[in-house]
């Protein structure tokens, strides 16, 4: 029996944003998780929602209105456009991230209004490289700053931040470091894109880097001693999940060494500190991953700590 309900929040539209041929953020991502949700049955445990799209006047929250202007301004109409290294529109690019962003926001609504505990955003394009004025690392809109924004809109002063994705989430550092209404709490590999050194004094990000080839003992030593503290100690009002899954062993474009079961384990985690916490509150939203079966079972894992009648770390 599943004890709580899981709100699923996803829209077609996200399938519609390429950046071009064999890339590895493609909408293959999200067919590959459907289906692997589908094979275990999980999928007939979800309460599936479609995504509305972020209003600009939150997105402006995070964004700076002038980067968001440029955007819309250069969206193409045929083709393709680089707007970074990493980043690249195509005609549907702009309306997939607002959906990927408003997918997040509505996740936030979802569990204030008690009609769901998880709520997970299956979108795309991914967000939390984006910084408040720049698109990066495959990020078009912030999607897990924008929650927090509609989270501070509802009346919440305290939300932390949950990021366990192979790259290190620049943007919602760059957007919200040293914002005490937030508490920013990541694992990633160093020495690997976006090159990330957590500045000093910096006390609101709870960084932990980890080296090529670290696993499963490195993970839980630094949950649960540098992030559960910090945790408990901060009280939030609500838990957001940048849910990268390319830490696993199987993944591309990572050197970390997670396997299937540490993103359970983290699913256990975040569901038992968000009981004791802030009454059961998580909104996840999807970030890396890029060998398709690996996160189809990364994602399947996560989920079913949230099915499972009790939380057992």
């Amino acid at each position: 029996m599943i004890a709580a309900p899981i709100a699923w929040i996803t829209h077609r539209a996200c399938l519609l944003h390429e950046m071009q041929p064999g890339h590895p953020e493609s909408p293959l991502r999200l067919e590959a998780i459907e289906q692997r949700l589908a094979a275990g049955g999980l999928d007939r445990l979800l309460q599936r929602h479609e995504a509305p799209q972020a209003p600009l006047s939150l997105i402006s929250q995070v964004h700076q209105s002038a980067y968001v202007d440029a955007l819309f301004a250069q969206q193409p109409r045929l083709g393709l456009l680089p707007i970074d290294a990493d980043v690249v529109l195509n005609p549907h690019s702009l309306e997939a991230a607002l959906y990927a962003a408003g997918a997040a926001a509505h996740g936030v609504d979802l569990v204030l209004d008690d009609r769901a505990s998880l709520a997970f955003a299956s979108v795309r394009p991914p967000g939390h490289h984006a910084e408040r004025a720049r698109a990066m690392g495959f990020c078009i809109f912030n999607n897990v700053a924008v929650a927090a924004a509609r989270a501070f809109a509802r009346g919440l002063t305290r939300v932390a931040i949950i990021d366990f994705d192979v790259h290190y989430g620049n943007g919602t550092a760059d957007i919200f470091g040293g914002d005490p209404r937030v508490q920013l709490f990541s694992t990633y590999e160093a020495e690997l894109y976006p090159y990330w050194r957590t500045p000093a004094g910096m006390n609101s990000l709870i960084d932990r880097p980890m080296q090529s080839g670290d696993g499963s003992a490195a993970l839980r030593h630094a949950v649960e001693a540098h992030w559960l503290p910090a945790l408990r100690a901060f009280a939030p009002q609500l838990l957001l999940v940048s849910a990268g899954f390319d830490a696993h062993a199987q993944d591309p474009l990572g050197g970390l060494s997670f396997e299937t079961e540490d993103f359970g384990w983290l699913g256990r985690v975040i569901r038992q500190e968000a009981a004791a916490l802030c009454e059961g509150r998580v909104v996840a939203t999807l970030e890396g991953g890029y060998d398709l079966d690996a996160l189809g079972r990364c994602v399947e894992a996560f989920l079913q700590a949230f099915v499972e009648p009790e939380a057992v770390v």
